[in-house]
């Protein structure tokens, strides 16, 4: 190859807007490796869709990488012809896109960069945990297999020394976090949704799987009817316009809080244990009222 047809490729590089970079001491042209080729073919729809997305989830949702992510948007919005500018600033009049904003203090944010780091090269870490569950703050190594982001928040999953198990722990509940220079290592086994079972959330409890029955009453049945909570629901029409809502799930707590949500308008038919449950929660919201 010629010298003359090589600076001709680098022209047409540079031409296409791809950024090149001159290595004085290894007397050589590379791209820099930060950089990455703009998608193609694109249809307009595509394109569209992916800015309208960008554009209209807005700031301060706490969802993650939207940052990154409404920068390419820019970037390839500019990119587009004109009578496609126009196309988008229309359709993005006309939809919009409401997301609850999450609260992630600095230190969850701090977390959740030292545990990324720590997941990716395989090293433990020592937090101080908020626990609900416990009911007071814990203290264990954890080693981090999985971060994982659901209903507007981070979560990370790995094995607990304090529990001597794979346990979940809510991000923006870790107080402190220390890395370590230990390593450690992922069992082959390990599978998310093994680790979750059917878990109404994000926390199995021990034992065994139970079928829940829950009656919602006619003014809340449709509500309940039209989302899919959980992989494993059932929804049962009754005559009176009321639903028989069963979901098999690994653990009652967290399901009791979703029921408690509707109030007198759920009634727990099964199992017994769930029932007892609830009814000591509503003691404890009485005697709050009571107090």
């Amino acid at each position: 190859m010629s010298r003359r047809t090589i600076f001709r490729d680098l022209e047409t590089l540079r031409a296409a807007g791809v950024p090149l970079a001159f290595d004085a001491e290894g007397g050589r042209f590379h791209i820099p490796e930060t950089y990455f080729l703009a998608p193609t073919n694109l249809s307009s729809e595509e394109a569209l869709s992916v800015m309208v997305l960008c554009h209209e989830l807005g700031d301060g949702t706490g969802l993650p990488y939207y940052s990154s992510a409404r920068r390419a948007a820019t970037k390839l919005e500019n990119s587009l012809p004109e009578h496609m500018k126009r196309q988008l600033r229309e359709i993005s009049n006309s939809v919009e896109i409401k997301l609850n904003p999450v609260n992630q203090p600095e230190e969850a944010q701090s977390a959740y960069q030292t545990l990324v780091d720590a997941s990716g090269n395989r090293r433990n870490v020592r937090i101080q945990y908020r626990s609900i569950f416990d009911g007071d703050v814990i203290q264990t190594k954890l080693s981090p297999y999985k971060l994982l982001f659901s209903r507007h928040s981070w979560y990370v999953i790995g094995r607990s020394s304090i529990h001597r198990a794979a346990r979940t722990f809510k991000v923006n509940r870790i107080e402190q976090i220390t890395p370590l220079d230990d390593t450690f290592e992922i069992p082959q086994n390990f599978q998310v949704d093994r680790f979750l079972r059917n878990a109404w959330h994000m926390i199995p409890e021990p034992g065994p799987d139970q079928q829940i029955v829950i009656r919602f009453d006619p003014l809340v049945a449709q509500n309940v009817a039209e989302v899919q909570w959980h992989k494993t629901q059932e929804v049962h029409w009754n005559d009176d316009g009321s639903i028989d809502y069963q979901v098999t799930v690994s653990g009652i707590r967290e399901i009791s809080w979703w029921i408690l949500g509707y109030g007198s308008r759920a009634k727990v038919l099964q199992p017994e244990s769930l029932k007892q449950l609830i009814v000591e929660h509503a003691r404890k919201i009485v005697e709050n009222y009571d107090a």
